[in-house]
């Protein structure tokens, strides 16, 4: 009784220091390379040993986790839907996932190989405070799709729900409808929530088993639908013999068009693939992304397309997303077969808003606010701002024009994984100070306000050319002419031009300060007059009362 009440105090003081914002300041951790008058945290730090527990098989599970998602599924059939012919579609798919590739494998080697997550590694390129930028625009990009990809994991509920109570269909609706959902969306919604909640507070470096838990489950539901739909069939549809709707440059800009949405769907995590890969335990593991995405790409859009294909035989109508084809499936067998759909894709939208939204947000989170949130308050922010502050049910039914928005932020996202990728293998030659990553003073504020100029040149080369297309995204109703042909290959241009300028400017112009021959991953304290290696992860020394730093600085490569 006496523990109970101890426990019960302690929380009620607790409750009482959250009233002032002094009440939610973290614990200042010592094991950092962080300056003294600065405020860090373990999650923005290198990250240590004990958390590097991520094999090549554990970025693989991560890849199928992040693919294998509704929109992965329905990807190849919204090509054919276009105009284009299946043919075209996978070459689209196969082409656009190859090309993402190159910006995946060469900033996930940036984690893989310093192990600091994408906020901090993107020091380097842009400067100690112009890479608060990129770090923004990530985190909005996470937070809206977040909340899209949570309100989409609530129709699985549905059909889960649906196929043990089909009464459920039928709640009588008590919302306005301008509220933009009704009663019965609201409650999938939140169980949805609910469910998904604890999940996203497992810290990323536990969460390994949980991909491959993902992987297994869903590809057995993409292997099951696809053989269902082909039997109830008789075959597998007439897809197949549909002919493209379009021709000449017409059908060429398509083409190009469709192949730059394949990658754009891929700019955010090729941008801050570095939060994942920053857990590898060898560094040559981040490598097999160049076979696994490709693979993983084609397999689900071609499920995608063969279970639209059936739908069109079985139910007389293409039908390209897979719950909406769940949603047909009546009678005892047909249920159990919904139900076990909805769950796998449920669990889809988790592992998806797990490794392309939360985290990354949450770790965005921390490197602007360190002092107030650490991954675990970022996740707890990320989830209730996304999930119910930004009304995710009126993002989908009430704003193509915003979805069209979140699909151009593309646009900046691309130059962003350019400028990283270029810094990090061409004008470094993988060679980063790292301690000086965490200083602001360091070798990588460049200058009075923090701001490599070059990357700001790049970055206003790679995305100023596709504003006009942007804008018209978002309103359809703008003619932009031929500027339309920029921001059809806007991915392509975005990181080839940002790639191109940022590399000839570091040429030119070399910031020989921030250059060193090899990476550096320690410095050399003091303690009590006595010298010691502090390498971020195993002598938690810095910092403390009685230390004193003595940077150990490796000779400039000029």
């Amino acid at each position: 009784m006496n523990r109970i009440r101890a426990h019960a105090q302690r929380a009620k003081r607790n409750v009482a220091s959250k009233k002032s914002p002094d009440g939610w300041i973290l614990e200042k951790q010592p094991m950092t390379f962080a300056d003294e008058n600065s405020w860090s945290n373990r999650d923005s730090d290198v990250t240590p040993l004990e958390r590097r527990t991520w094999s090549a098989w554990s970025i693989l599970g991560f890849w199928f986790s992040d693919a294998l998602n509704i929109q992965g599924w329905a990807s190849a059939s919204a090509i054919i839907a276009v105009g284009l012919t299946w043919r075209e579609s996978v070459y689209c798919l196969i082409i656009g996932s190859l090309t993402v590739t190159i910006p995946l494998c060469m900033n996930g080697a940036m984690g893989a190989e310093l192990h600091v997550p994408f906020p901090v590694g993107a020091r380097s390129s842009f400067g100690f405070y112009f890479s608060r930028f990129a770090v923004i625009i990530r985190m909005i990009t996470a937070l809206f799709w977040h909340a899209i990809q949570t309100y989409t994991g609530s129709t699985a509920v549905t059909q889960m729900i649906r196929a043990i109570w089909p009464s459920y269909l039928n709640i009588p609706n008590h919302l306005p409808e301008s509220a933009g959902i009704t009663t019965q969306g609201m409650v999938s919604h939140f169980l949805f929530w609910s469910i998904q909640f604890p999940i996203l507070l497992i810290p990323p470096h536990k969460l390994r088993w949980f991909f491959v838990f993902k992987t297994v489950v869903v590809l057995t539901a993409c292997t099951g639908t696809v053989i269902g739909m082909s039997q109830l069939a008789n075959g597998v549809g007439d897809i197949w013999d549909q002919q493209a709707t379009v021709s000449g440059p017409e059908k060429s800009w398509l083409i190009l068009a469709s192949m730059s949405a394949m990658t754009g769907s891929w700019a955010t995590m090729a941008t801050n693939v570095a939060d994942f890969t920053r857990y590898l335990e060898k560094p040559k593991g981040v490598y097999g992304q160049t076979l696994f995405m490709p693979a993983i790409c084609t397999l689900v859009g071609v499920f995608g397309i063969i279970g639209t294909s059936c739908s069109k035989t079985v139910y007389g109508e293409y039908i390209w997303d897979p719950l909406a084809l769940a949603s047909q499936w009546d009678g005892p067998k047909g249920r159990a077969a919904a139900f076990f759909v909805g769950f796998a894709w449920a669990v889809a939208q988790i592992g998806t808003n797990l490794s392309a939204n939360v985290i990354s947000c949450s770790n965005d989170m921390v490197n602007l606010w360190p002092k107030y949130i650490n991954i675990q308050r970022g996740v707890i922010i990320t989830t209730v701002t996304g999930g119910w502050i930004m009304v995710p049910w009126k993002i989908v039914h009430s704003a193509e024009s915003l979805l069209n928005f979140m699909s151009a932020l593309g646009v900046f996202l691309a130059p962003l994984a350019a400028i990283m990728a270029c810094d990090f293998w061409v004008v470094r030659r993988r060679a980063v100070d790292v301690p000086a990553l965490y200083r602001r003073q360091g070798r990588y504020r460049y200058n009075k306000i923090g701001t490599n100029w070059r990357a700001a040149v790049a970055l206003i080369i790679g995305v100023t050319p596709n504003i006009p297309g942007m804008a018209a995204a978002v309103n359809t109703n703008i003619n932009i002419h031929g500027a339309a042909y920029i921001y059809d290959i806007f991915y392509l241009y975005g990181f080839g031009s940002a790639f191109f300028m940022y590399s000839m400017l570091s040429w030119i112009f070399p910031a020989t300060e921030t250059l060193v021959r090899e990476s550096i991953h320690e410095d050399v304290i003091v303690v009590d007059g006595v010298e010691k290696i502090n390498d971020g992860v195993h002598q938690p020394y810095a910092y403390e009362k009685n230390v004193t730093t003595a940077v150990e600085e490796k000779e400039s490569r000029y």
